[in-house]
């Protein structure tokens, strides 16, 4: 099985997303993942802690690199792959609501996008997996400094040991690279991760609504669906 996996900007559903990749490289030897990667994937990636976990789902090497948005250029020459029938599917996961407006009115102008269009042109079957569908969704967040609990200390232990450099009045998500250090050396429990209740416009449910209407695409209403998406193109 030869699998392409485009990543978005979305926190929302990525350690999940992950997990699934990480199992089905366990219980599937030879299952090959090429890493799509958006300029805001990247990021959230960063900032989540999980670039190395994506290069061991995406080692290197034929049909499992990585491959980031700030190194492909305008053109996204790779996309072409799915012209040529070197994937047997496309999971996106998880998919910003940004992205599944331009999927949904078949604007392709990022690696992502693209790569969707390309994959649809070529009868490689899409799978999307939304962050917005319906409704009130809970979001894990990354690492930030509550500034009500912060207590000012002259000498602060997270900034001074930050390898990133990233912490100061807040963290610098930019830098940040998600390895919780800081939240264990803060003695008042000033920096935290934690959860966030976000509602689901209106019209990001219509975009999403608009895709399970395309042809060639299936929307999942979670990661945990990637698995049996997959496990079924393996039976055809």
């Amino acid at each position: 099985m030869r699998i392409a996996w485009a990543i978005t900007g979305a926190g929302h559903f990525l350690r999940e997303t992950f997990e699934v990749f990480k199992k089905l490289k366990e219980t599937t030897p030879d299952l090959k993942v090429t890493s799509f990667v958006s300029r805001a994937g990247e990021e959230v990636i960063r900032m989540y802690g999980l670039a190395g976990e994506l290069s061991g789902i995406s080692p290197g090497g034929y049909l499992e690199e990585r491959f980031f948005e700030r190194e492909q250029g305008a053109s996204n020459p790779k996309a072409g792959r799915f012209l040529l029938q070197k994937y047997d599917a496309l999971v996106v996961s998880p998919a910003t609501s940004n992205t599944a407006a331009k999927i949904a009115y078949g604007i392709a102008d990022t690696i992502v996008t693209n790569a969707v269009a390309q994959a649809a042109k070529g009868g490689v079957p899409v799978y999307i997996v939304p962050v917005d569908i319906a409704g009130t969704i809970e979001s894990k967040m990354p690492f930030s400094k509550d500034r009500e609990i912060c207590m000012d200390c002259k000498l602060c232990p997270p900034a001074e040991s930050c390898p990133e450099q990233a912490v100061a009045d807040q963290i610098n998500l930019l830098r940040c690279s998600g390895c919780g250090l800081c939240v264990k050396l803060c003695s008042y429990g000033a920096i935290r991760g934690g959860m966030a209740k976000l509602k689901v416009r209106d019209v990001d449910a219509r975009n999403v609504g608009i895709l399970r209407e395309l042809e060639g695409i299936t929307v999942l209403d979670h990661p945990q669906s990637i698995s049996r998406a997959i496990a079924n193109l393996c039976k055809n």
